[in-house]
């Protein structure tokens, strides 16, 4: 496995999510090697590399997975290295699945009155490779009374199926009971007709699983009013980064929400949905959370999924047991969070 610590308080939550694979490959008898790649901020301000060349073609040949912290820093004011490095991971590696889970872990971290855990529970298929972050456009007259700014959507037949018929494969292997695919195609009415036009076509090859339509401003309403309603979200690049922070929220915050950039098969990218909050970093006190369930994500695409469950139910349990960071109720700094999931491993396995 590839460890790209990223940015701010990448290195402090990816070490405890590196410690905490660790141990469970201890337990679950997995055979891990990590190798760390001091990719980021810091190396491109001293060298002016940010993704190094070959760096893709050695990514995709010598490992498993790969497993990263946010990008960021105000000393780069163009981020130029995280676009690098993030995007250039994402689309070098055809890693066109975004898929986050939105999973309460406990009912006291919901912010909707009278909604628990039994009611948010769904996950979301991001297309990760399109969109409006193809960053297809241009600027004229720049900086002048008359400037005029286009930015382009890209959405190809290819992009869009196989984005949805993931969604799908996804309902049907773990019994999800409804699709819900969200767009705009009221408005943008060429890019979104095709999404329209792609999904019933797709819906038809599974018949066991319901096919749901909402615009997107009509589905982010729901999240909130009923988010049990959903099972399977499907959404394009700009959607779904949207409504996935908004999942986040409902699960407790950016603190507790893990992702994986995908490509079914391929070597793969888990990253925690947070960002690198440089305003935290070195302070021992960001949450840890986020990045270890990031860690289970990546050991169940892996075929690992026992040492995954174990790990969940680790990360649940301190969690009841408010030993956690101050974000989510407790008082403990980023190693002591870690440690405490790692001790209720240890007792539940050892």
């Amino acid at each position: 496995m590839a460890v790209i610590a990223g940015d701010g308080i990448g290195p402090e939550v990816i070490e405890q999510a590196v410690q905490t694979i660790e141990l469970a490959a201890q337990i679950f008898h997995i055979d891990l090697a990590f190798t760390r790649f001091d990719w980021g901020a810091d190396k491109y301000i001293a060298t002016g590399v940010s993704l190094p060349p070959g760096a893709l073609e050695m990514l995709s040949r010598d490992f498993d997975a790969i497993l990263s912290g946010a990008f960021g820093d105000p000393r780069v004011p163009d981020n130029k290295h995280a676009a690098d490095i993030l995007l250039g991971i994402r689309s070098g590696l055809d890693l066109y699945i975004n898929l986050r889970p939105v999973k309460l872990i406990d009912d006291r971290l919901c912010p909707l009155r009278d909604k628990g855990a039994r009611d948010v529970d769904f996950v979301v298929f991001r297309e990760n490779t399109e969109g409006l972050y193809c960053f297809v456009g241009g600027n004229f007259k720049k900086g002048s009374p008359d400037e005029i700014a286009i930015q382009e959507e890209i959405n190809t037949r290819r992009g869009v199926e196989r984005i949805i018929v993931a969604a799908f494969e996804y309902a049907r292997s773990h019994s999800r009971r409804r699709v819900t695919m969200t767009d705009k195609s009221n408005v943008l009415t060429y890019g979104h007709d095709l999404w329209q036009r792609v999904f019933k076509e797709v819906a038809g090859r599974y018949p066991e699983v319901q096919a749901d339509h909402l615009y997107v401003d009509v589905l982010t309403m729901w999240m909130v009013l009923d988010p049990a309603r959903f099972d399977v979200i499907v959404a394009n690049n700009l959607f779904g980064d949207i409504i996935t922070d908004l999942g986040a929220g409902l699960q407790g915050g950016l603190g507790m929400a893990a992702s994986g950039n995908i490509h079914p098969g391929k070597v793969s990218l888990f990253e925690p949905v947070h960002g690198s909050a440089p305003q935290f970093a070195g302070k021992d006190i960001a949450n840890p959370i986020a990045a270890i369930l990031t860690g289970a994500m990546m050991l169940d695409y892996l075929g690992y999924t026992d040492a995954s469950v174990a790990i969940e139910a680790a990360v649940a349990k301190s969690v009841s047991l408010c030993e956690t960071t101050s974000d989510v109720g407790g008082t403990l700094k980023t190693s002591q969070a870690g440690a405490s999931i790692r001790h209720h491993l240890k007792l539940a396995y050892v």
